[in-house]
């Protein structure tokens, strides 16, 4: 497993996988997240850069290395996705 992913990826994607109204939304994300290019490298996954996900953990915890809280995701995905209908 890469450094940079979460250490509890599993609960965060079991909070989602309950959560069909927020499937879209999460993948939207994402793929908005995922570097260019990111299916030429290893490990092939649309994970977000390693530097962004940093700054995006220590600025929600304080701490870089903190695992994202899977109800905190939740919340950001309800927010992207309140958002997104706001702009329509």
């Amino acid at each position: 497993m890469r450094k940079d992913l979460p250490r509890h990826w599993h609960e965060v994607v079991a909070a989602v996988a309950v959560r069909p109204d927020l499937w879209a939304t999460a993948l939207r994300q994402v793929l908005a997240l995922a570097p260019s290019g990111w299916w030429r490298r290893r490990p092939f996954l649309p994970l977000p850069d390693a530097g962004y996900l940093a700054f995006r953990l220590q600025t929600m915890y304080g701490d870089a290395r903190h695992p994202p809280a899977p109800d905190d995701v939740v919340a950001y995905l309800e927010w992207c996705r309140s958002h997104r209908q706001t702009l329509r």
